[in-house]
């Protein structure tokens, strides 16, 4: 079988995931800390970060911008990515919006200081990296918003990895209860549509050892 070394809260691990049970490839979940700096681990991505993908045959990738293409190029049922030159581009473009500008801005900001400094023992949360985050979520959430305007996905008329890679970033910060959703009905109704697709499962599932979620994580008529 696959493996996948994975953190649950990780917005990257979790669109692996994702992609993973869109595709209905089975793979184990193996939970990885990068911060323990494990030696068999380093071996298997010197960059000590996760996801990293073990295929059957052994081969191991890296990155998940690099197992999502590979899951995609191996399984072409359901397209997560367009065949349009011009619509692909816009899809990558998306995509390298929440895994850059949105992580830096806002999940950064928010999961590493609530989460990942709880569990890697770095001490307490900043309260000025929480401030930021809060406040550019906001601007993050206008921006989907206006994406979300006059369709139902975010890159266009249909379901992309665009939607995949920003549901993962959402997911984890919901999971802290750090999403206004109140005030942002449209995205509410995209992302209810989005947990509510089989494959957001596993991620409802997730529970950390002392930090539950809101009541409403879990909710697919939150």
């Amino acid at each position: 079988m696959h493996r996948l070394y994975h953190l649950p809260l990780s917005p990257f691990c979790r669109k692996v995931r994702l992609v993973l049970a869109e595709k209905r490839v089975e793979a184990e979940l193996i939970e990885e800390r990068p911060w323990d700096r494990r030696l068999d681990f380093l071996r298997m991505n010197p960059a000590g970060k996760v996801p990293v993908f073990v295929t059957t045959e052994g081969r191991v990738l890296a990155e998940s911008a690099a197992i999502c293409d590979y899951l995609e190029a191996i399984m072409t049922e359901p397209e997560l990515m367009p065949r349009d030159a011009v619509q692909r581009a816009e899809v990558l473009r998306l995509i390298g919006w929440f895994d850059d500008k949105f992580y830096r801005e806002v999940t950064e900001n928010l999961l590493f200081e609530r989460v990942t400094k709880r569990l890697a023992r770095l001490g307490y949360p900043d309260g000025a990296c929480l401030k930021a985050g809060s406040q550019n979520i906001r601007i993050h959430l206008d921006y989907m918003t206006y994406l979300l305007e006059g369709h139902n996905w975010i890159a266009g008329p249909r379901m992309t990895l665009a939607d995949i890679t920003a549901a993962a970033h959402l997911s984890c910060l919901d999971y802290c209860g750090d999403v206004p959703w109140e005030d942002y009905p449209v995205v509410r109704d995209w992302y209810a549509v989005m947990k509510s697709r089989p494959g957001f499962r596993g991620l409802l599932a997730d529970h950390l050892p002392g930090m539950k979620p809101p009541p409403h994580y879990a909710d697919l008529d939150f």
